[in-house]
């Protein structure tokens, strides 16, 4: 089981999402320059949009790395206006270290071309359904790596 940290930031109506998204990357980089910021930010109109439509209400910005897992939330309405269950301080770690990934929650109807905008734009950023959750790194790697072939297994 790997460490997970969460955040929870305000949003509409107490910032736009726009303000919401860059936040969150300003979060995640640390507010450093680089490539991992610029890939970020090349997503912030579908990332936006995301959050627009309060997927991350209830449904995480899943943030994989090499070390802890982050899982962003947002704020809608007079939650995020009265602002008592927001978390927006800073990580202990870097959420981007290593071969890191960013999945956004997405609701089913715009999930195709939220999906197909940002493989314009990111190989990292990727979206799921947010009914769907995010697999440990730990299956992930299993489900590649163990593979069962009982009529293999059974032949002398």
């Amino acid at each position: 089981m790997s460490t997970v940290a969460a955040r929870t930031f305000r949003s509409t109506p107490f910032r736009a999402a726009p303000d919401t998204w860059k936040q969150i990357v300003d979060l995640l980089t640390q507010g450093r320059s680089g490539d991992a910021r610029t890939e970020l930010l090349a997503v912030s109109g579908v990332a936006s949009s995301v959050i627009a439509d309060q997927a991350p209400k209830d449904a995480a910005i899943v943030v994989t790395c090499d070390g802890p897992r982050t899982r962003v939330y947002c704020l809608y309405d007079e939650d995020a206006v009265e602002g008592s269950d927001a978390n927006e301080g800073p990580l202990g770690f870097d959420a981007l270290s290593g071969d890191w990934r960013v999945s956004l929650p997405c609701n089913e109807e715009n999930l195709s071309w939220v999906q197909r905008a940002l493989k314009g734009h990111s190989s990292r950023v990727t979206a799921r359904d947010l009914n769907d959750d995010v697999p440990s790194n730990a299956e992930s790697a299993r489900s590649q790596v163990l593979t069962f072939d009982p009529k293999g297994f059974l032949e002398p």
